[in-house]
């Protein structure tokens, strides 16, 4: 693949899945009182979790943008998303409730680009990537 073609694509799909994450952190501080009802009801201080992801979310939009430990922080926001995915969407999916099923699938989805793009980060990932090669 040309160089130039493979910077261009790997800067554009990283931005791409970055950006929304951010936009998804500002979103809980704007929404945070309502937000705070989607918390399970066994994880006392939802409020407090609403804002703590919301920050999460925006950190990690820095992170994975600036290439600031890319691979540990992807890590971490799978365990994130998987958490979100397994605890508020999963018992509504079950509920057959059409927009939970929709958030379960997409914080799924999410959750496999992170290990991908975490795994493509990594120093021994053995994935051939032009990420990790020396110029």
């Amino acid at each position: 693949m040309n160089i130039m073609l493979s910077f261009l694509t790997y800067r554009v799909a990283r931005l791409l899945f970055a950006i929304p994450f951010g936009v998804f952190g500002i979103i809980h501080f704007m929404a945070g009182s309502e937000m705070a009802g989607m918390v399970p009801e066994f994880i006392p201080g939802s409020g407090v979790w609403v804002y703590l992801t919301g920050a999460a979310l925006m950190g990690a939009c820095v992170s994975i943008v600036a290439q600031i430990r890319v691979a540990l922080v992807c890590y971490l926001l799978a365990c994130l998303l998987l958490v979100f995915a397994f605890t508020v969407h999963l018992p509504g999916a079950l509920s057959e409730n059409p927009n939970a099923i929709s958030n379960l699938l997409k914080d799924l989805s999410l959750a496999g680009g992170a290990l991908f793009l975490a795994a493509l980060y990594s120093e021994n990932s053995g994935i051939d990537n032009p990420i990790n090669k020396p110029e």
